[in-house]
C-alpha cells in the first residue's frame, strides 16, 4: 500500500550547490556499487549514487592498473556521483579526497560508519565515532583540501553503542562536522556494535532532524522496499534516504519509489523478460570496465541477488552460483529467462548480510 499523501512531505534533495532532485538515492556498498550498478540505478530513477568506499592509502598509491581502474571509474551520464573515502590519519585522508576529486567525483563523502570488524581494528570507519577530535580533524583537513565548489558530506551511525558517552560523541562530531563545512550527513539508525543486527532506530533519525532542521540529513537502515523509503521520510522528516542492500540486484526499487512519490500505485515487480533485459545490460556495462575475462566474478554475486525477483528464485540462485564466463551467464539467461512470467518482490531473506560482503559500510 502506498504511503498516503506523499506530496505533503517529499521535497527535492539538495546537497550543497547540487540539485539532486528525487530524494531516494543509492548508498555506497562495499563490493557492489561500482559503475555498472550505479548506471542501472540511475537508469531506473536514482538521482544520485555513491561509489563503494575506498581507502585513503589505496588512492594515494593508485597507479591506474587495469585490475584496479574500476574503483575510480565514473562517467558524465551518471553524475552527480560521490566518492566515499575511509581511513585513519587526517593527512592521508585529505590526500585521498583530493585524488577522488581529480578522478571526477562530484561529492566527497567521509565514512565514519563502517562496522566491519577488520575496519574497526585498523581505526577506520565507525571507529572514529569513539574519537571526536580525530574525526573532526579529518573533516577539517578534507574540507580544506577539496575545492570549495565540491560538496563534502559525512556518513555516520548513531554511535558506537547506546551509552551516554557514545551519544555525546555522536553529537560532538555531527555538530562539529557541519561547522567545519560539511553540507549533509547520512545517518544509519543502528550503532556500530549492532552492525546489521536488530532493527534500525528510525526514531533516532526523527529526533535528530527535529533538533537540526537546518541541516540536510539523509536516513539509512532497513530500506528494503519502495514503501520503506517513503515511510522513513514521512515518519522521520529526513531530507532523503540512501538505499543500500535493498538495491543490490533490484534497481527497480527506485522507479517503484518514484511512482509512489507521485501518488501512483506501487508498480508490479518486473516480469521475467523485463529482468532479462536488465541482466543483459548489467553484463554489457560490467564488461566495459572489467574486460570479458574478468566480468564473471563480479557478476556472479549480482546474479545471485537478481534471482530474488524470479518466481523460481532458489533454482535460479543456484544457477548463478556457477557463473564463470559470459557463456555461463548467457546459458543461465536462456534457461531461466526465456519465457515470460510475473516477477516477485524480493523477500527479506534476500537482504541478509553474510560476512562483510554486501555491507553498505555505514
Amino acid at each position: 500500500m502506498a504511503t498516503p499523501g506523499p506530496a505533503a512531505f517529499l521535497k527535492p534533495l539538495r546537497i550543497g550547490n547540487l540539485d539532486i532532485g528525487f530524494p531516494v538515492v543509492q548508498a555506497a556498498l562495499s563490493g557492489y556499487s561500482d559503475w555498472p550498478m550505479r548506471m542501472l540505478a540511475r537508469e531506473h530513477g536514482a538521482s544520485y549514487s555513491l561509489c563503494e568506499v575506498m581507502l585513503d592509502q589505496f588512492l594515494i598509491t593508485y597507479k591506474g592498473r587495469d585490475k584496479n581502474k574500476h574503483f575510480l571509474h565514473n562517467s558524465p551520464e551518471e553524475q552527480p556521483v560521490a566518492g566515499q573515502l575511509m581511513g585513519s590519519e587526517p593527512e592521508q585522508f585529505a590526500l585521498g579526497a583530493r585524488r577522488l576529486v581529480e578522478a571526477g567525483f562530484a561529492v566527497i563523502d567521509i565514512n565514519f560508519g563502517c562496522p566491519v570488524k577488520k575496519v574497526l581494528g585498523r581505526c577506520r570507519g565507525g571507529y572514529h565515532l569513539s574519537q571526536p577530535d580525530v574525526a573532526l580533524e579529518i573533516v577539517r583537513q578534507t574540507r580544506d583540501i577539496v575545492p570549495p565548489e565540491i560538496p563534502v558530506t559525512v556518513k555516520m551511525r548513531r554511535g558506537i553503542d547506546d551509552t551516554q558517552e557514545s551519544r555525546d560523541h555522536f553529537y560532538t562530531i555531527f555538530e562539529g562536522a557541519f561547522k567545519a563545512g560539511v553540507v549533509a550527513a547520512t545517518v544509519h539508525g543502528r550503532t556500530v556494535v549492532q552492525r546489521y543486527n536488530g532493527p534500525s532506530r528510525w526514531e533516532f533519525l526523527a529526533e535528530l532532524k527535529q533538533a537540526y532542521p537546518q541541516h540536510v540529513i539523509l536516513g539509512s537502515g532497513d530500506l528494503f522496499t519502495a514503501e520503506d523509503c517513503l515511510r522513513m521520510m514521512a515518519e522521520t522528516g529526513v531530507d532523503g534516504v540512501t538505499v543500500a542492500r535493498g538495491a543490490i540486484g533490484n534497481p527497480w526499487i527506485f522507479e517503484q519509489a518514484l511512482a509512489l512519490s507521485r501518488g501512483l500505485p506501487l508498480p508490479p515487480p518486473p516480469t521475467v523478460l523485463q529482468q532479462r533485459v536488465v541482466l543483459e545490460r548489467h553484463w554489457a556495462l560490467a564488461e566495459q570496465i572489467y574486460g570479458p575475462e574478468r566480468t564473471g566474478q563480479p557478476l556472479r554475486k549480482f546474479g545471485i541477488k537478481y534471482s530474488a525477483s524470479h518466481p523460481r528464485a532458489q533454482e535460479v540462485r543456484t544457477a548463478f552460483t556457477r557463473i564463470r564466463t559470459h557463456r555461463d551467464w548467457q546459458a543461465a539467461l536462456d534457461t531461466w529467462y526465456s519465457e515470460d512470467a510475473p516477477g516477485v518482490y524480493p523477500s527479506a531473506k534476500a537482504h541478509r548480510v553474510q560476512g562483510s560482503g554486501g555491507d553498505s559500510c555505514g
